[in-house]
């Protein structure tokens, strides 16, 4: 996703608008919502699959989040405005699928509730169990503490992206090259504890 489609602007015009808003000025903060709305809800229209509701809701949370980061500690890179803007759409959209699916998973679990089942653990099950608790393990052995916070934060606690890069002081391809070479590491060690065939599902966190 290019990020044209959230509205073009010079480094320059970035930064001076991210320190007017920085430093109070509150038509600053309207000139930001005009000039990034309309392409935010292409984007979330597109990564959301044409859910207008979630769209708009993920739109109006974007640009609550995008002020908020710009009136306390701001943007590493100003000149990024448009693609922080964009990315953080696409990471809301994901983290609302994700409430959803578990939100359905709760519900299934609620109607089981109650209903005994005789059978006993099923060898995939305890294969399973027993892999959760390997990759536990073996994330724990990794030597960087960057790569174990990354790794844990985004794939186990699903936590959103743009707040694994504000406390890991990352840029959008920082994270991306961190979390690549992470992921590598932790298979390497994977493969040598004999699951050859286990792999980390790619991120989602966007190009």
């Amino acid at each position: 996703m290019s990020t044209v489609e959230v509205g073009v602007q010079t480094d320059d015009s970035n930064r001076t608008l991210c320190a007017r808003i920085r430093a109070g000025d509150t038509d600053a903060e309207s000139v930001l919502v005009t000039r990034l709305q309309s392409g935010l809800r292409l984007v979330a229209h597109r990564a959301s699959g044409g859910d207008l509701e979630l769209s708009r809701d993920v739109c109006q949370e974007t640009l609550v989040i995008l002020l908020r980061r710009l009136r306390t500690t701001g943007l590493n890179d100003p000149s990024g405005l448009e693609a922080f803007a964009a990315q953080t759409v696409r990471n809301l959209i994901i983290a609302a699928r994700r409430k959803n699916q578990r939100q359905r998973t709760a519900a299934d679990s609620e109607a089981l509730e109650g209903v005994p089942d005789p059978r006993p653990l099923v060898p995939a099950e305890e294969a399973s169990g027993r892999l959760g608790v390997l990759v536990k393990r073996l994330l724990a052995e990794l030597p960087g503490d960057r790569d174990r916070a990354i790794l844990t934060r985004f794939y186990l606690n699903e936590d959103d992206k743009s707040e694994i890069c504000r406390d890991l002081n990352l840029t959008d391809l920082g994270f991306n090259q961190v979390l690549f070479r992470a992921r590598n590491r932790l298979r390497q060690l994977l493969v040598q504890a004999g699951i050859d065939k286990y792999d980390l599902p790619d991120s989602e966190a966007g190009s």
